[in-house]
């Protein structure tokens, strides 16, 4: 029960397969009570379906929020002040890239736009409207992949879009460090959610993984959400400004 009396926020719950869930699963087996935060209609429904499972009390309630939007950020975090007083962690799985395939120098300025947006924008968001909630400190986690540093045929936006989300992880950290607040990033391998099916070739790129990765296994959404657990833990706190890998050791690999 490491999370024991902690409160936080997570965004990004879509189905039973995103890591947002393996997240949510992980700090309730832990203690934590939270809030979720969906962007549709039908992510509500879901995400209000899949709370039913979770430990009585662990999810104190789910709401819609686009993200973009300031007037619905500030509405979700007055309802986290008044339901639950304080935050002591933020977790972010959001992200959404655009024109995944072809070549990336055909990348269109609304595509580069969007994507920049609702993966890296949103983080920043989230972390200036959690920050007054966090009278005590904090934690706050999101969620990158190898492509920021490395080619991944057709990820193409969504490497740029890793990159600066990874920089701004190190910037947040610098800014919110002397009030108590931890800053971090998860780097999982590939993993078969909603988003990540959706790019070209990724199903053969998750099969390579148990031939080649160190552990010879796929990442799955559990190990992830240990790994935030401990992220937002007391055990975690002397790390900030930090991209974990989570990926089987497939990062240390020469080429994949």
């Amino acid at each position: 029960m490491l999370l024991e009396g902690k409160k936080g926020l997570i965004y990004g719950v879509r189905n039973e397969r995103s890591i947002a869930w393996g997240c949510a699963v992980a700090l309730a087996r832990q203690g934590a009570r939270f809030a979720l935060s969906v962007y549709s209609e039908r992510e509500e429904k879901d995400a209000e379906k899949l709370a039913q499972s979770l430990p009585a009390g662990a999810c104190v309630f789910v709401q819609r929020c686009d993200m973009t939007d300031e007037s619905q950020m500030a509405a979700l975090h007055n309802r986290i002040k008044e339901e639950m007083g304080a935050l002591d962690f933020m977790a972010h799985a959001v992200a959404f890239g655009k024109e995944l395939g072809g070549r990336f120098v055909d990348t269109s300025k609304e595509a580069f736009d969007i994507s920049m947006t609702s993966s890296v924008y949103t983080f920043i968001a989230a972390a200036r409207h959690a920050e007054p909630l966090m009278t005590s400190g904090g934690s706050m986690v999101t969620m990158s992949y190898l492509g920021s540093e490395r080619f991944v045929p057709n990820y193409n936006i969504m490497g740029p879009a890793k990159a600066a989300l990874e920089s701004s992880v190190r910037y947040l950290a610098s800014d919110l460090g002397p009030a108590g607040i931890r800053v971090n990033a998860l780097s999982p391998g590939p993993t078969m959610t909603l988003s990540a099916r959706g790019i070209s070739g990724f199903t053969d790129l998750y099969r390579s993984v148990p031939e080649r990765a160190p552990l010879r296994h796929n990442t799955t959404i559990d190990e992830v959400g240990d790994s935030c657990a401990f992220l937002v833990s007391d055990l975690a706190r002397g790390i900030t400004g930090e991209v974990i890998y989570v990926d089987s050791g497939m990062h240390s690999l020469a080429s994949f």
